[in-house]
């Protein structure tokens, strides 16, 4: 089934971002590469997608997992949650309608 991680950042989380981003994303390629990924990305702070100094304000990854358990444990273990990046961390089950 897929699952939707919605998460929130901290206020000004752009240097906390930066430094463990790098951790972040190989989870999410490694995610990608075994086929279960369907989308990832931030939510810019301003409407831009390069929004600079403004930095983000969250995320939000879907994918697959084999339960709404095993989507929790992926979540908590995210470099961004160890750093301090993410204030809250919401997961739930999410049907894909379109495309």
């Amino acid at each position: 089934m897929l699952y939707a991680v919605i998460a929130e950042d901290v206020e000004n989380s752009l240097e906390l971002r930066m430094s463990v981003r790098p951790d972040h994303v190989a989870r999410l390629v490694a995610l990608k590469d075994s086929g279960k990924l369907v989308l990832a990305g931030p939510h810019p702070a301003i409407d831009s997608d390069d929004p600079g100094t403004n930095g983000f304000t969250g995320s939000l990854i879907v994918a697959e997992f084999d339960s709404l358990e095993k989507a929790q444990a992926w979540a908590d273990t995210d470099p961004y949650i160890k750093a301090g990046v993410y204030k809250k961390v919401t997961v739930k089950p999410f049907k894909k309608v379109l495309p």
